[in-house]
Formats: C-alpha cells, sequence, structure tokens
C-alpha cells in the first residue's frame, strides 16, 4: 500500500460569507484609501490634434444647387483670382502604424462618442469647442470643418489657450501652410486722401509691429482677425485676437478702400466721421486735418411757477449741433461713452444733495420742490452744469439747527397745576405753535413754512416733544393750552431734559432761594438719642444733612468709603425724629446691604423704628404704608422698589436716603425713574463714587436730588462733558483756559449740595496704607496661548471699532475674554493642557507668609471662576478659608464667621462685597484683577482700610506682566485722574472710555 499522505494543516477559520466560494467578496480595504488610489488610465487611447487649414471657394464657379464647394487652398488658388476664403479647423488623430497626423475616422461626432478611444481631457475640449462654434460647422461637400471666421464668441481665445496645457498641438494639414498666433494687434481706419478732394477710407491694422494690407486680413467674427500671406513657395497664417467695431469689420469685407465723392466729402467728415471716431481709431495723414470732436455738455433747465412747484429736465448740449435729450436719440455726432461719464459725474453731484435717486426730468410741488431747490439745485450751480432758470426764483432754505426748546410753568388758579408754556425756534426762526403742533400730531416727517423755510420733524427733540405733549393731552383736553400737573415729576424733568432752557414756576423755586445770604451752616446738636461719639468730619456731616433738611433741599453725600456715611444718615433721621418729624424716612439700599443698616441701627439708635421690607407685595403680610406708620425709617432695595413703585410713590417720606446710589446713576432704568417719583422732602444720595465714569454720572444723581440745579442733559453734556472730559472748546476760545473755567464752574455749582471728605482729611485716624502692584510673568505655554488669542481678537475687535455703539457688546466680550485669559486658560476652556496660573503661585507664596505672621487677608476678584480656582489651590495646600460671592445664601452668618474665626483668608467677588462691607479684621487686600472702573477697586480696598482698623493696610494688585491687564490698569490711572479733578481738585484733563481707549488696549 502507498504510504499515507501527511495529516494536512486545519484550514483557519472561515468567515460566514466565505462559503460561497469564488462568489466569495475579497478582503475590503479601508475606504478612506480610495481617495489615495489613482485611476486607471488605459495607455491604447489615441491623442488629438487640432487641424487648421486655410480654405477657397474659387470664383465663377457655381453647382446646380448653390455655390461651388470649398477646398484647400494652394499657393496657386491664392496668387490669383479667387473666392471666399475661411480658415478652417478640425480634430486630427496619430496615426497608429506611420505615427503622423491623419484625418482617420477622428470627425467632431466621432471624437465626442469616443467612449475611451481618445484621450478624455482632448476629447473633452473638442467637445466644449464644438459646443461655442457648433454654427459654424460646415456641412455637405465641405467635410467636417468649422470655420473660425463665423466664431462669435470670445471664449474661442480661452480655448485656443488651454491647447498647450492638454498637449493638443496645431496642425496645419498642408505641408506648404505654416500657422501661428499673433502676440499683439491693433486695427482701426485711415483716411486719406485722393483726387479732386475725394477721401479714401481703408483698414489700417498693425500685427506684432507689421503692417498688414487690407487685402490679406479677414475677420473671426467680431472677435479677432487672421492675415494670410504668400511667403516664398507657402502660405503663412497669423491668428491675432482683437476687438472688430462694426465699421472696421465693414472695410475689412469690402476688401478694398472705400472712396468719399468730393461732393460728399464735408457731409462725410460732419456726420459719418464722428460715429467712425467713437467706434474706433481713426488716423490720418499730417496735412488731412479731421474735426474735432463734439463734446456733450450738461444742461440743467428750471422752471419756477407759482404754488412751490418747479419743473426741471436735464439735456445735452452739442457745439454746432444744439441740444439732445438726455437719454433716447441716435444722432450720430452723439459721444455714448462721454455722455455716460458724464451722466455718472452728475449722478455723484445729485448723491452729494439728497438721498434721492437720480431722475433727468421731473414736476416737484411744495416740500420736494423747496427740498430740490435748496440742496440739489446750489450743488449743480456750483458745479461746471449749465444751469438755465426760468419763472420768479423763490429761495427756499432748510433750518438744520438743532432745535431750540424752551419750557416754562406758570402759576394758575389751580393750585394742583401749571400753564406750560413752549417756544421752539431753530437757526433763529421761531416755529409758530399751531402749524408746528399739527404736522407733529399727524406724524409728517418734515414742515414747511409760508416764507419757503422748511425743517424736519425727525430731530429726537421734535420726536420727544411729540411723545411728551402727547402724554400730556392725555391727561387733560387742554382747553385753555398745555398744562402738567405738580406730580407729574417724571414728566416735567423729561420736558426739562428736552428744552434749552427751562424756568420753573416760582413754588419750585423757593426752597433753592433759600440759600441766599446764608453765610455758614449752623451747628447741630448730636440727638440724645445717639448712642455714639461723632468725630470732628461726622459732626461736619450732620450740621451739612440737617441744614439741607431744615431748607427741604436734597444732595449728596459722597465722602469716602469707611468714614461712617451710615452714622451720619442715622444721626440725621434721629435728629429729625426728635425735632417732631412723624413721617418715615425711606432708605433704598443693595439688597446685600440692607442687613447692615438694621444692625448700625441698633448699634447706634435703638430709639428709631427700623423696618426691612423683605419682599413684594404678593409675598409680604404689611403694605408699605401700614409699615412707614409705625417706623421711622422703611429700608427697602433697588429690585423691591422697581417691582412695586407705586406702592411706594403713594406715600409722603420725610426723606429719601439712596444708599450706594450708583446704583441708580442711569436715567434710562427704571429704578432711576421710580426713585425720581417718590414724594419727599429731601433726597439725598449716598455714594463714595459719585462719578465713576463721567460727568454724566453726577448730573444722574442730582437730577434725583436737586432736580433744578442743571439744565438739561444735552446741555449738561454741552457746557461741561465735551469741554472737560473730551477737551472740545468752541472756535473763538483757547482750550486749556476754557476748560479751566468750565471745571471751576462746575464745581462752584455742586459745592453746596454735595458734601465729600477724602481719607487724607482724616487721616490722622486711619492707619498708614501701602498698595503694591506685583508683574507676574505668564508661564511659557500660557504666554503662548494668550498671544495666539490676542491676534485673533485684535484683528476682530479693530475692526469693529468704526461703529463702537452698535458694536459695544461684541468688544467688551472679546476684551472680557482676553483679561479671563490673562488669569488662566482654564477659564476659558476648563480642559486646557496648560491649567496653571502664575497669579495662584503668588497668591500661594503670600498667604503662608502671612499666615506665619499672624495676618489676614481679603483677596478679591471680578470672576467668581477664578476664586473657586483660588479656593482649590488654597484647599489643596490645607490653607482655611471664607467664601463670598453674590450666590452665598447666608451672606451675614459667611461675614461673621470670618470676623469671629480665624481663618487667614476671605475671598470675595467683586459684586458681592466690594461695598457695605467692614472687615477690619484683616489688613492685607489682594486684588487678583485690575477693574476697569477705579472706584470699584478703592471700595474693595476700603473693606478693612477704614474707621476701627488699627492696623496698617497693606494691598497687592497683581498684574499678569505684557498683558491686557496692563492696559487696563492705565485706562484705571485715567479715569482716576477725572474723578480728582473733578473731585478732589487735582489733576484737570481726562477722558472718557472711546474708540481709541479700545485701540490702546490692544496695541502691542
Amino acid at each position: 500500500m502507498p504510504p499515507a499522505d501527511p495529516p494536512r494543516p486545519a484550514p483557519p477559520p472561515r468567515e460566514p460569507w466565505e462559503q460561497f466560494g469564488a462568489f466569495a467578496r475579497p478582503v475590503p480595504q479601508a475606504a478612506w484609501r480610495a481617495l489615495l488610489s489613482t485611476p486607471a488610465v488605459e495607455s491604447t487611447t489615441l491623442p488629438l490634434a487640432l487641424g487648421i487649414e486655410l480654405r477657397v471657394r474659387p470664383r465663377h464657379t457655381f453647382e446646380r444647387w448653390g455655390p461651388a464647394a470649398l477646398q484647400t487652398a494652394t499657393p496657386r488658388d491664392l496668387a490669383g483670382e479667387h473666392g471666399e476664403i475661411l480658415l478652417c479647423v478640425r480634430p486630427l488623430m496619430r496615426s497608429a502604424s506611420t505615427g503622423r497626423w491623419i484625418h482617420g475616422d477622428a470627425s467632431w461626432d466621432s471624437v465626442r462618442r469616443s467612449s475611451g478611444r481618445f484621450d478624455a481631457e482632448q476629447a473633452r475640449w473638442f467637445t466644449d469647442f464644438l459646443n461655442i462654434a457648433r454654427d459654424s460647422l460646415l456641412s455637405g461637400t465641405a467635410g467636417d470643418w468649422i470655420a473660425l471666421d463665423r466664431v462669435e464668441t470670445p471664449l474661442l481665445w480661452q480655448h485656443i489657450d488651454a491647447l498647450a496645457g492638454l498637449g493638443i498641438p496645431i496642425i496645419p494639414t498642408q505641408k506648404h501652410t505654416a500657422v501661428r498666433l499673433a502676440e499683439d494687434a491693433a486695427i482701426g481706419l485711415r483716411i486719406d486722401p485722393a483726387a479732386g478732394g475725394a477721401l479714401s477710407v481703408s483698414v489700417d491694422a498693425v500685427i506684432d509691429a507689421h503692417p498688414a494690407p487690407a487685402a490679406q486680413l479677414r475677420p473671426i467674427g467680431r472677435i479677432g482677425l487672421y492675415r494670410w500671406e504668400l511667403v516664398g513657395s507657402g502660405v503663412e497664417v497669423t491668428i491675432a485676437r482683437v476687438g472688430l467695431a462694426p465699421a472696421v469689420l465693414n472695410a475689412i469685407n469690402a476688401s478694398t478702400p472705400i472712396d468719399v465723392p468730393p461732393h460728399d466729402r464735408e457731409g462725410f467728415l460732419a456726420d459719418a466721421y464722428p460715429a467712425l471716431a467713437r467706434q474706433t481709431a481713426v488716423t490720418a495723414p499730417d496735412h488731412l486735418a479731421l474735426p474735432a470732436l463734439a463734446e456733450p455738455d450738461p444742461v440743467l433747465r428750471v422752471a419756477f411757477r407759482s404754488g412751490h412747484r418747479i419743473a426741471y429736465r436735464f439735456e445735452w448740449e452739442y457745439a454746432g449741433h444744439g441740444t439732445v435729450a438726455f437719454t433716447g436719440g441716435s444722432a450720430s455726432f452723439r459721444d455714448p461713452d462721454a455722455e455716460r461719464a458724464r451722466a455718472r459725474d452728475m449722478e455723484t453731484i445729485w448723491a452729494g444733495a439728497t438721498r434721492d435717486a437720480f431722475r433727468e426730468r421731473a414736476d416737484l410741488e411744495h416740500l420736494a420742490a423747496a427740498e430740490w431747490a435748496a440742496h440739489v439745485l446750489p450743488a449743480f450751480e456750483a458745479s461746471d452744469v449749465k444751469v438755465v432758470v426760468t419763472g420768479r426764483r423763490t429761495r427756499y432754505r432748510e433750518l438744520t439747527g438743532t432745535p431750540e426748546i424752551s419750557v416754562s410753568t406758570v402759576e394758575s388758579t389751580d393750585p394742583d397745576w401749571f400753564d406750560l408754556g413752549v417756544l421752539v425756534k431753530i437757526d433763529g426762526h421761531s416755529i409758530p405753535f399751531t402749524p408746528l403742533f399739527t404736522a407733529l400730531s399727524m406724524r409728517r416727517t418734515k414742515l414747511m413754512l409760508v416764507d419757503g423755510t422748511y425743517f424736519s420733524l425727525a430731530h429726537p427733540a421734535l420726536q420727544q416733544l411729540r411723545e411728551l405733549i402727547d402724554e400730556a393731552g392725555a391727561l387733560t383736553e387742554w382747553e385753555t393750552g398745555p398744562r402738567i400737573s405738580r406730580y407729574q415729576t417724571a414728566l416735567w424733568e423729561d420736558f426739562e431734559d428736552l428744552a434749552d432752557e427751562s424756568e420753573q414756576a416760582v413754588g419750585w423755586r423757593t426752597t433753592a432761594e433759600g440759600l441766599r445770604g446764608i453765610q455758614h451752616v449752623p451747628r447741630t446738636a448730636p440727638p440724645a438719642g445717639l448712642h455714639a461719639q461723632l468725630r470732628p468730619y461726622q459732626q461736619q456731616g450732620l450740621d451739612w444733612l440737617a441744614f439741607l433738611w431744615r431748607h427741604r433741599l436734597g444732595g449728596i453725600l459722597a465722602d469716602d468709603m469707611g468714614l461712617g456715611k451710615t452714622l451720619q444718615l442715622l444721626s440725621l433721621v434721629a435728629h429729625a425724629v426728635e425735632e417732631g418729624e412723624g413721617r418715615p424716612f425711606l432708605v433704598i439700599a443693595p439688597t446685600s446691604v440692607l442687613g447692615t443698616w438694621r444692625s448700625e441701627a441698633r448699634r447706634f439708635a435703638p430709639d428709631l423704628g427700623v423696618r426691612l421690607v423683605e419682599g413684594t407685595g404678593s409675598r409680604r403680610a404689611d403694605e408699605i404704608g401700614a409699615m412707614a406708620a409705625e417706623a421711622d425709617i422703611i429700608v427697602t432695595s433697588y429690585t423691591l422698589l422697581r417691582l412695586d413703585a407705586e406702592e411706594y410713590q403713594g406715600i409722603d417720606w420725610a426723606g429719601v436716603i439712596i444708599d450706594e446710589a450708583q446704583f441708580a446713576k442711569n436715567p434710562a432704568t427704571k429704578v432711576h425713574q421710580a426713585i425720581a417719583q417718590l414724594r419727599s422732602v429731601v433726597t439725598i444720595a449716598v455714594t463714595g463714587t459719585p462719578l465713576e465714569n463721567s460727568l454724566t454720572d453726577l448730573w444722574a444723581l442730582f437730577s434725583l436730588t436737586a432736580p433744578g440745579l442743571f439744565p438739561s442733559k444735552r446741555r449738561f453734556r454741552e457746557e461741561y462733558v465735551q469741554p472737560i472730559e473730551q477737551g472740545k472748546v468752541p472756535e473763538n476760545e483757547e482750550g486749556a483756559p476754557y476748560r479751566q473755567r468750565r471745571l471751576e464752574r462746575l464745581r462752584h455749582r455742586i459745592r453746596p449740595l454735595m458734601l465729600r471728605r477724602t481719607k487724607e482729611l482724616v487721616a490722622s485716624d486711619l492707619p498708614e496704607k501701602q498698595v503694591q502692584e506685583l508683574f507676574v510673568d505668564l508661564s511659557p505655554a500660557h504666554r503662548a496661548v494668550y498671544d495666539t488669542v490676542l491676534q485673533r481678537e485684535r484683528q476682530k475687535v479693530l475692526g469693529l471699532l468704526a461703529d463702537l455703539d452698535r458694536n459695544r457688546f461684541i468688544v467688551f466680550r472679546s476684551l472680557t475674554m482676553l483679561r479671563m485669559l490673562a488669569l488662566s486658560p482654564r477659564l476659558i476652556d476648563p480642559d486646557a493642557d496648560d491649567a496653571s496660573s502664575a497669579k495662584l503661585d503668588v497668591l500661594l507664596e503670600h498667604v503662608h507668609e502671612l499666615r506665619a505672621e499672624g495676618h489676614r487677608a481679603l483677596v478679591f476678584s471680578q470672576f467668581t471662576s477664578y476664586l473657586e480656582m483660588a479656593a482649590e489651590r488654597l484647599r489643596a495646600a490645607g490653607i482655611a478659608y471664607d467664601y463670598l460671592d453674590g450666590s452665598t445664601r447666608r451672606r451675614e452668618d459667611v461675614i461673621d464667621g470670618f470676623r469671629s474665626g480665624d481663618a487667614p483668608v476671605f475671598l470675595i467677588s467683586l459684586k458681592a462685597g466690594g461695598f457695605g462691607l467692614t472687615l477690619t479684621e484683616a489688613d492685607y487686600v489682594l486684588l487678583l484683577d485690575p477693574w476697569w472702573n477705579p472706584a470699584a477697586e478703592a471700595q474693595a480696598i476700603d473693606r478693612t482700610h477704614r474707621i476701627g482698623q488699627t492696623q496698617p493696610v497693606i494691598v497687592y494688585r497683581l498684574i499678569a506682566a505684557g498683558t491686557i491687564e496692563e492696559k487696563v490698569l492705565a485706562l484705571q490711572q485715567r479715569k482716576a485722574r477725572l474723578f480728582t479733578a473733578v473731585m478732589d481738585d487735582e489733576a484737570l484733563f481726562s477722558q472718557a472710555l472711546t474708540a481709541d481707549d479700545i485701540r490702546g488696549l490692544l496695541e502691542s
């Protein structure tokens, strides 16, 4: 027996699909690899060439059904008389046996349907060429040829330019023919004198710097031409791309010069020559003088008619030919290109004078006629356009000045109402009351007076006047003229803000007049129920507050933080109560400091009845009126006042105290408006920062506390803000002296109604304070991330500054992101690779030292997410801390915990702890990031540097070197100078935040 075969190894496991054997699919490759594979190209494809041939139709030869067929043009044909010449092309293919270019079966149709037989890219070129030149395809006995002579589309040249890139050669089909493409060509007409005064017009062509005889030229549609010429025993064809004007095309087709008989010479030069010269270049010998071409001069004809009506039309005037319509017409002497160019100039003049669309003629009436005559007509009269005016001209004039509105109130027989007087002047014109208010009430956009003056009613002042008149009119029928109630405080203030001049009624000015003759503020004895020893400056504050309350005047208590403003105000309330005041005082404060008022009152004036409003009307048991009847002081928050404004406005208050009044400085907010409508004997604003960003902050606070002190907001801006902050001065004034006078006048106006004492004035009562700036370098990885984002945001922000008002939110969002990125990449991207923060390293170093030396520190940041990072680092280091931000619920417990505990660090957010706190237990302050507002930063520092502090206070301001924080620091210093210049009598001039300031933040 033969030996048994050795056992075969077991086959590898098969996939289920492999059981189908030959039909099993191969192992698939990754799909993405197909993107990198090169499509297989069959090596059997045949190359193509563009065959070109000069063909001729024999002269005097006709077949039965028409002209004789075209045939190849030989040098002999061209040397003798011949008929029509055409330059034709067709596909050629490479012979597989000889390698020569042949017709073969490479027709236009076979190439188009080749299905892979010919090179695909080359075949596509022939297919596209056939599509643009199909109308030129010859048929019948002509064979499969396309005549270039009849191709009209400029796409021809794009296809010819593509030949070399596709490897398609241009092959003459006859050995005696050579073909080339010209590099440069120009063509026009030439006029030469002939015998007897006649003229001869011929083609003037130059190809590659050589003149080309007209007899050897043939056009390619209107887009080019070719020249054929006999060279030795062969023919050379030159193809040139050049535009052919209709007259040039006609001259080429004429084949011989065109004669102008002597008797037509004058008419030809006058009529035909201008038309020819505007189509193409026309030359002549020096001794033949061609007439100058007439240029179109614009004419504006204006007819003034009665009833404020105007008719106008534009025309063209040609010297020697008269005038023609602005559009339309086909006179041969007209120059359409020049007319279009001049028309564009006229449209530019028009657009500079009016926003209306240009019209070549119109009949206008009333306001439309007045506006056109006041703006458009003078603009054309000031140009080189000829203006012809007929009729009696009316001199219309637009009043463009700012409306000067005067409002006054006059005591009427009804004690609750004042008669309201309104006078409007524009550019010195007093506007009649009736037509103005009629036009405003009918929502017209403009008003024209009988003397031809007119003005826009869209001015914000006039639109606001209309709204105010509508509002006041809804309260009374005004049977005897406009009237306003003495309780419509907000409405009157709107009128006053709108007006350039306001004269309050005698009854409203009486209280202010009470200051006349007063030489000094008398001393007021501290109330018996006050459980505190007033320091000298606090006694001075009580004297001033009592003086204002006695004269029914409001003011601003603007002492620095930490000088006991709350104690001074409690002294005023206690004094008023002891003087017999039965009405309560209303204190409006941020929610975070409501408890402070209650605790301070218990401490210093326990006899005063204090009630805190702890909810809206729907949530609390007592109404505000019931609470006020039983209390000396009602303490509420800005939010609760805004939500229940009517309830508070229905009570007569002995005084309104606006604590941390910077929260009410925006007149556009409902809080500000609600406070303005409270009925109160006096209103006292309390803030250590009456001026945070701009002088308009002062105006807003005085509009609440002393509404008659300053004129309207617009006048205040013109008289104080623009010269002091922005450096704008009248043309006839010198800058620095004028600004100084404005500043001195502002100080003089506010001095009686604002009391401000800085810590420097009471330095003996306060320990020393040192402020040190620590510049912290970013880590290399942190710097790389910051610089990358800075470049991106800089480009975006700088592109938005042209319209800062519209893009303000986007701009400040980008700036805030850069400020956060300067602290840590994790504030922008929680998953950032480099999550380190050099500032937190510095913080940890200082905290270790402070704890070892027994000091305690307040650590501030306006970014709660960064405070959380700081808390994370402190926890990791085993350092105890307390934490306060806006989300902290048991705020007072946290604060008391720090005061009574021994945690060395108190992490505090700006909004939650930047005001209303006394934390003298700490003697160090670390500011982790600089803030736009220097006053806010000063408030944070003064949580510990205030009365009661016994230790020197050390402040560290941490600045990320080489980042936007350095720019913020510089901006902060500029704002501080403005505050000091107005409030503390130091530097004179500073600027508000502008687009230039933003640019400065982003500069390298």
